[in-house]
């Protein structure tokens, strides 16, 4: 439940929403404190334009333009806009992509699982995933030296967590295979 204080804004950042959460755009209407972010980046495969967008009651979306347009390190040119409006209006391409993912990381989990890995539930377009056996430090080490990037924070509590990326079948399948040679 989202309270009511008017003099603070909550913001809702669902970079990953099409991968398996609700939305809370319809809490927009009820709350006018509250904005709902979303980007481009991740289900809609456009990370490189930097493309989003915001919802929110009118007052704030008027904040939102005067802090654009008195300070915008992103402008969008012709291409990113091309590139975003074609992706809006192709929801077939965008839930077959998005499907995709869901599919490839369920099917990766699996694998990984498969290999003794503790992976967490996700409901985005990663993984975040730990071997009992071996560090996390050790395990991205091992896959930069088979040129498989992953990331790996070195912080207490999830140093031996590894945030892994969704990509191609064929690209999990390289990862599932150099992860049995660091294994054993």
């Amino acid at each position: 439940m989202i309270r009511q204080h008017p003099d603070q804004v909550i913001v809702i950042d669902e970079a990953y929403v099409d991968f398996g959460c609700e939305s809370a755009i319809p809490l927009v209407k009820e709350y006018p404190n509250l904005v709902v972010v979303q980007t481009f980046s991740k289900s809609r495969g456009l990370a490189g334009l930097r493309v989003g967008f915001a919802v929110g009651q009118r007052p704030l979306i008027e904040a939102l333009e005067r802090v654009k347009d008195s300070f915008n390190s992103y402008p969008l040119d012709r291409l990113a806009l091309a590139g975003t409006i074609a992706s809006w209006e192709d929801e077939d391409w965008f839930r077959q992509y998005r499907d995709l993912i869901v599919a490839s990381r369920e099917r990766l989990t699996v694998a990984l699982q498969g290999l003794g890995f503790d992976v967490l539930e996700s409901s985005a377009n990663f993984l975040f995933a730990r071997h009992p056996e071996k560090s996390g430090a050790d395990l991205a080490a091992g896959l930069r030296d088979k040129a498989i990037l992953v990331r790996h924070f070195p912080m207490e509590r999830i140093e031996n967590y590894l945030r892994i990326s969704i990509g191609t079948d064929a690209e999990c399948d390289q990862l599932v295979a150099a992860f049995r040679q660091i294994l054993t």
